[in-house]
């Protein structure tokens, strides 16, 4: 009686794999033209177990890594039943293209050719028997099986992935190349500069963002905005529209795109505050200079050099344009003198840092003579007065009567000195509305007035001393309270509105030349706060004192000079005033950085020279 096979027969899972393979190849030839359709299905299903079977095993031996089951695939729409050739044919080249991607190429013959001419249930037998197949290929296997075939194969198995031996170059935030970006390199002097001003005084590092690029039409949709950058990224791009509406000379009132704006501004000063060192020193007419003035303009302390330079002087040296050369070489490159003027033996010089000279208005000056006799001018003031960006600026340098017991000519020497020095001239003013037309110093919105004031001690000298003999740190609070200039502004007869940073440096008056004494000469005078940097502003703590002192290290003149270094804070303004328009002493520029250049050849070329001597004596 012939037995016919039972669908639900399931073979026995400990069959080995080369038996089950033998007998899957026996059976598929000897029935191979009477298989009906109902005996196909059975041998897939057996061929198909028989294959898990094989699978798991391996797995259980490898110890393979846990497999996070997904959810069923939706079953693809069946046209018609596939016969047992062609199952075995796709499982057998699936299984061929996953080996394939992790063999060498090299050792592997063509796979299109051998395809077509060789058995597919011999080559599938041949497969599965080997067991040293290792964990790579079968997970690869795995992966090939689960991928949905295509028209043109399994793609995912022809090429292995290309994993990369070194990371990858660091990248800008903005997706850029340093290398590429070459005009971004700084100087080498501005790079500390930089790093330090991100964190404390922020300065022109601020570029324009891809946002505000695009916004302002500076970039076309089809451009790169990183491109855009690296162009403009130290400076701002400028408008075309601007350009034409704009005059370097009178200016525009246009409130954006305006050369003194917000924009300029806010680009070279995001904190909007500003360095200025104001100094006072009376020369007593003497014609020699010191050597170095770097302890005088470069006072050890502050990490940064100030962004402006203001330098008043009384009794100066007969030859004034050497003593602005010595500025000038001191203070290097990076400064230019925006402004020069004198009254007499007052000499007053402004230096600038050159890339902000084109927001500074025109430079207007007026001078005061207080003495009865007009012709000698060594008793007087001398005012300067100019706009920065909007914030307007005075600086006046004094000389008082001199006498211990002279404070009322003191007095009357500043009253003068507001109500006759006309000042501004052609500068509009920036608040009228606050502006008293007797008082000068109303007029602006920053006033530094610094000078020799002549105001004294009012104590004997022996207690004077007694109380410096204390040492360097005594408290100079008990001075203080003798001294002249503190008692009348307290009671509102001079520098009305007016202040000083605390005083703990001792008296700038009067020494022996060339001497760390106190006058040693049969007169006897009592050191004294005669020299003084005092400051006003319109608006309340614009102006903020960073340091009060003297230098002591320069002792060419019988008084110490006096210095201060500020914070000011400046404003946007309009370009509808007078400016400059980039002027400065350009061949004072060109001597003192020649001077410069020549010093530091000679400081070389000394020691060279001494290191030479040195091996001749050794030898």
């Amino acid at each position: 009686m012939e037995h016919t096979p039972n669908p639900e027969d399931k073979v026995p899972q400990n069959i080995p794999p080369k038996e089950a393979a033998r007998a899957a190849r026996q059976e598929a030839g000897d029935n191979v033209d009477f298989l009906s359709k109902h005996q196909q299905e059975i041998q897939a299903s057996f061929f198909n177990n028989a294959l898990e079977s094989h699978l798991e095993g391996f797995q259980a031996h490898a110890e393979l890594r846990s497999f996070t089951p997904k959810p069923p695939r939706k079953p693809p729409r069946l046209e018609r039943t596939s016969s047992l050739d062609e199952l075995i044919w796709r499982r057998r080249r699936l299984f061929r293209m996953s080996r394939d991607s992790l063999v060498d190429p090299s050792e592997m013959g063509s796979s299109n050719g051998s395809l077509q001419g060789e058995n597919p249930l011999g080559q599938m037998a041949a497969s599965t028997s080997n067991s040293h197949c290792d964990q790579e290929s079968l997970c690869g296997l795995q992966k090939a099986s689960e991928a949905p075939p295509t028209r043109h194969g399994n793609l995912h198995g022809k090429l292995s992935r290309v994993m990369p031996t070194l990371p990858p170059p660091p990248l800008e935030f903005d997706g850029s190349f340093p290398s590429l970006r070459t005009t971004n390199r700084i100087d080498p002097d501005w790079a500390d500069y930089r790093l330090c001003s991100q964190s404390a005084f922020p300065r022109a590092g601020s570029s324009w963002s891809d946002t505000r690029l695009h916004s302002r039409g500076m970039v076309c949709d089809n451009c790169s905005t990183t491109s855009m950058k690296s162009t403009f990224s130290l400076l701002t791009p400028i408008r075309v529209r601007d350009v034409r509406n704009r005059s370097y000379l009178e200016g525009s009132l246009l409130a954006t795109g305006a050369l003194l704006g917000a924009e300029e501004l806010n680009r070279y000063f995001p904190d909007r505050n500003i360095g200025i060192f104001v100094a006072t020193w009376n020369m007593q007419g003497q014609k020699e200079l010191p050597e170095v003035l770097d302890d005088f303009l470069l006072p050890p302390g502050p990490d940064f050099a100030q962004d402006m330079y203001v330098i008043g002087i009384q009794e100066g040296c007969p030859d004034r344009r050497e003593w602005e050369i010595r500025l000038q070489e001191t203070l290097g490159p990076h400064y230019v003198m925006l402004f020069a003027a004198s009254h007499g033996v007052l000499y007053m010089s402004v230096f600038l840092r050159r890339d902000l000279i084109w927001f500074c208005s025109e430079v207007e000056y007026a001078t005061v003579t207080t003495r009865i006799v007009s012709q000698i001018k060594t008793k007087g003031a001398l005012g300067v007065c100019f706009t920065f960006f909007g914030t307007s600026f005075l600086f006046i340098t004094s000389h008082f009567t001199s006498g211990d017991g002279k404070v009322y000519e003191r007095v009357l020497d500043y009253n003068k000195t507001i109500q006759a020095l006309t000042l501004p001239k052609n500068i509009p003013d920036t608040n009228p509305y606050r502006s008293s037309p007797s008082d000068v110093t109303t007029h602006f919105d920053n006033v530094f007035w610094f000078g020799d004031f002549n105001f004294r001690l009012n104590e004997d000298r022996e207690v004077v001393e007694q109380i410096l003999s204390q040492g360097l740190e005594a408290d100079m609070s008990k001075l203080l309270q003798h001294d002249q200039l503190i008692k009348e502004m307290a009671s509102g007869s001079i520098f009305k509105g007016f202040q000083e940073a605390p005083i703990l440096f001792r008296p700038s008056y009067k020494f022996d030349v060339g001497q760390d004494s106190y006058d040693t000469t049969s007169k006897q005078r009592t050191p004294s706060y005669t020299d003084r940097v005092i400051y006003r502003s319109r608006h309340k703590d614009d102006i903020q004192a960073v340091k009060y002192s003297s230098c002591l290290g320069i002792k060419t003149s019988d008084h110490r000079p006096v210095y201060g270094l500020f914070r000011v804070k400046v404003r946007p303004g309009r370009d509808n005033i007078p400016l400059a328009a980039g002027l400065f002493d350009r061949e004072l520029y060109l001597i003192g950085i020649r001077r410069r250049i020549t010093r530091e050849l000679q400081r070389k070329q000394a020691l060279k020279d001494q290191k030479a001597s040195a091996v001749c004596s050794v030898s």
